[in-house]
Order: structure tokens, then C-alpha cells, then sequence
């Protein structure tokens, strides 16, 4: 019975663990860019920016709030003068339009920047899966060539052993095996950093831990995957692209959108000229005791007054501020779409070099260095080369191996930026661009 107890304990604690584990959930991009959008805690509360904007439109339009009034006269006018009791109200002229307006205007900027908010996650999320691929592939490479290398300490050993090579052939290899050890954990710790980046990118409050799917870098065709053109394409022109490329900057549209705010405020303050009217009415009445006549008296009362007359101060200086604020958001405007043409091609320039330094990686470097461990590695099975030269073949070897998966990231990176840059992140190279 107590061998039963125990079992139950064990069973449920082994249980509690497993729900305190965090979900491993891999995915391709669309799939992280889909889930960054779902839960991303940031975004959700950029969006409840439109339900506040939207609210605004009804402050905006609200009518005046009424006023009760009470008069009741004390003394010698209490016996004279009747009663009242009435409601005022103050009626605005040409100020709610201008009101509502503006607060519809400001609804449309707001709108324009949760749309421009969930495009830069987008591209985030890209980017930090883009970085997250390559640490792992760059991983996966040190991994490679550590077997690889303790291959070749297996080979020294032996030849040592059979006296075909000096002792001092096997201690460089263990030396070279030793310091790729210290790499290869160095890659690992960087793989886990590109984990935590890429899940707080997402931001998802759920307990899920994203990671990328495995060995992107390292299949064929894959471009279409990361949603990427392939680089052998033939690329247009810088001119051509701009055109194509300035229809969907958020930065210009925000800026433009400011200069119609900033017109609508203009009409908002300078409709602080025109005069109001108050109306009221109500009721009045007459005791007998105060009548000639002995009677109860009563009746109704109407008035109406012109409130807010621009006599003593007419807002001069908050309608030269309005318009002020007008040629601020004009020039802010040109000036946004004067740095969004060089950004642009600064962007599609580095992007264009991105991909002819991949193309000539995969046509010219990495095929040539293939064969050539091959080579070194049979003259030194061969005995036709010494240790340190084929040790000194394999760094090198390694390195262009690295060099070749970051240029890769820097590709898939700069298109990233270059989307960016254009605010498109369907951008395709149409024919009317190529």
C-alpha cells in the first residue's frame, strides 16, 4: 500500500513538471510572422490606439450639457418679483463640424501607424528569424567540421602509431580539435541568444517557446520559402524600382495625413471667432399675496443671449500657430520623401551587392574549396603533405564555409531591410520592373 502511495506521488509530480514546461513550437516564417501578429502584446496594445481615436469622434461631436436654473427673490423684490425656474442652453455654431473632423482625420493617422507598427513586427520577426537560421547553420558547420576533425585525429594517431608521422602531428590536430571545441559552444550560446531574441520579437504571452525550422540554409531552392527572390535573377535598375518602391512608405502617408490634421486644427481654432447663443426658458410664476389682483399668476419665460463674442481677445495667436503648424507639416512631408528616395537606394544598392557576393560564394568559392580539402586530405592520408599544412587548409575551409552562411544572412537580411524600406512586404519584381 505504501509502494502505491508513493508511485502516485511520483506519477503526479512527474505530471506538474510536465505542465510547467514550456511548449517547443517550430515553424517556418509565414508561420512566426502569423503568430507575432496573433499575440504580440505590444501590438495589442498599439491597436486599442483606434477604439480611443474612435471614442474621440464622439467627444468630438458631443453636444453642450443643459443648465437648470432657480431664481427666487429675497426681501422687498420676493414680494414683488415672480418665481422662476428654467433650463438654459449654449448652442455652438460652426465648431462641432470642425471638431468632428479634425477627431476623423486623427482616427485615419492613428489607423496609419498600427498598419505601419504591424508592418515593422513583420519585419522583426524576419530578421530575427533570418539571424536565428543562420547561428544555427553556422552551428551545425563548427559541428560538422569538429567531426571532421576528430576524423583527422583518428588519422594521426594511427600514422604516429605506425611511425609514418611524428608525435608532434597528432598534438596540432589535438590542439586545432580543441580550439574548434571552444566554437562550437560559443555557437551554441549564440543559437539560444537567437532563440530569446526571436521569441521576444514575438512576444507571445503564451507559454511558447518559437523556433525556426531546421537546415533552411542548407536545402536547395529555398528562397521561396523566406520569402525572398532568388539572387541569379536579373535585378532592374535603381530608377525603376523607386517609382514602385515610394507608393506604400507609411512615413509618407503619416506625413501626409499631418498636413490634414494640421489644416482641420487650422479650421477648428480660427471657428473660435464665431459667437455662440445661449437660449432659455422656463417657468415663473406668481403667488397671490404678491398680484394686485389677488390671483395666481403664472407664465413662461424666453431668452436667448450671444455668448463668446471675440470683442476682447480674438485668438490671433493660436491661429498663427495653427497655421504654422500647417507649413511645419508641409515641410516635413518634403522632407520625408526627399530621405525615403535615398534610403530606398541605399537599400536596394546593399541588397544588389548582397546578392552578387552570394552568387559569387556558391559559383566560385565554395566549389573550388570543396575540392581542395578534398585534395589535402588525400595527399596527407597519401603522405605526400605534412599535418600543418592540411590544418591550415581546413581553418580556412571553415571560414569560407562560415563566411559563405552569414553572407547568406546578410542576403536574406538585406531584403528584409530593403522591404523595410519600401513598406511592401508583397513586393514582387514585376515586368513592368524587370
Amino acid at each position: 500500500m505504501k509502494r502505491f502511495i508513493i508511485t502516485i506521488l511520483i506519477f503526479a509530480a512527474c505530471c506538474n513538471g510536465a505542465n510547467a514546461i514550456q511548449d517547443i513550437k517550430k515553424v517556418y516564417l509565414n508561420e512566426a510572422i502569423e503568430a507575432a501578429v496573433k499575440n504580440n502584446i505590444d501590438l495589442q496594445a498599439a491597436q486599442i490606439d483606434i477604439n480611443i481615436a474612435k471614442n474621440n469622434i464622439k467627444v468630438a461631436n458631443r453636444l453642450q450639457n443643459p443648465e437648470l436654473n432657480a431664481f427666487y427673490f429675497l426681501g422687498g423684490a420676493g414680494a414683488s418679483e415672480p418665481k422662476q425656474i428654467g433650463a438654459s442652453q449654449s448652442i455652438e455654431i460652426a465648431k462641432r463640424s470642425a471638431r468632428k473632423n479634425l477627431a476623423i482625420s486623427n482616427l485615419e493617422l492613428t489607423q496609419k501607424n498600427v498598419n505601419y507598427t504591424t508592418f515593422d513586427l513583420k519585419m522583426d520577426v524576419r530578421e530575427a528569424y533570418i539571424n536565428l537560421v543562420a547561428a544555427k547553420s553556422v552551428l551545425e558547420a563548427l559541428e560538422q567540421q569538429q567531426e571532421l576533425q576528430e576524423e583527422l585525429l583518428e588519422i594521426a594517431r594511427n600514422r604516429t602509431k605506425s611511425s609514418k608521422e611524428p608525435e608532434i602531428d597528432t598534438i596540432q590536430v589535438e590542439i586545432a580539435l580543441n580550439q574548434l571545441i571552444t566554437q562550437v559552444n560559443t555557437a551554441k550560446v549564440d543559437v539560444k541568444t537567437a532563440i530569446s531574441n526571436f521569441n521576444k520579437i514575438i512576444n507571445d504571452p503564451n507559454k511558447i517557446i518559437y523556433d525556426s525550422k531546421d537546415d533552411l540554409f542548407n536545402e536547395k531552392n529555398n528562397f521561396e520559402e523566406m520569402e525572398t527572390p532568388n539572387p541569379n535573377l536579373k535585378f532592374p535598375s535603381t530608377d525603376t524600382v523607386i517609382e514602385k518602391a515610394l507608393q506604400n512608405r507609411y512615413d509618407i502617408q503619416i506625413a501626409k495625413q499631418e498636413i490634414d490634421i494640421a489644416q482641420k486644427n487650422l479650421t477648428v481654432v480660427a471657428r473660435q471667432r464665431v459667437p455662440d447663443i445661449e437660449l432659455s426658458s422656463g417657468y415663473a410664476y406668481q403667488v397671490a399675496s404678491q398680484t394686485d389682483s389677488g390671483h395666481f399668476n403664472s407664465g413662461a419665460y424666453v431668452g436667448a443671449s450671444i455668448v463668446n463674442i471675440p470683442l476682447f481677445y480674438n485668438y490671433s495667436p493660436e491661429i498663427q500657430n495653427a497655421a504654422f503648424k500647417v507649413r511645419q507639416a508641409e515641410l516635413k512631408y518634403n522632407s520625408v520623401k526627399n530621405k525615403a528616395v535615398k534610403d530606398i537606394t541605399a537599400a536596394y544598392e546593399r541588397f544588389l551587392t548582397a546578392a552578387e557576393n552570394l552568387s559569387h560564394y556558391e559559383t566560385k568559392i565554395l566549389k573550388n574549396s570543396e575540392q581542395m580539402i578534398e585534395m589535402s586530405k588525400d595527399s596527407y592520408e597519401n603522405g605526400e603533405t605534412d599535418i600543418t599544412a592540411l590544418i591550415v587548409m581546413k581553418q580556412s575551409y571553415r571560414s569560407i564555409i562560415i563566411g559563405y552562411t552569414y553572407a547568406l544572412a546578410e542576403y536574406y537580411n538585406d531584403w528584409t531591410n530593403f522591404l523595410r524600406e519600401i513598406n511592401d512586404e508583397d513586393f514582387e519584381f514585376s515586368e513592368t520592373t524587370l
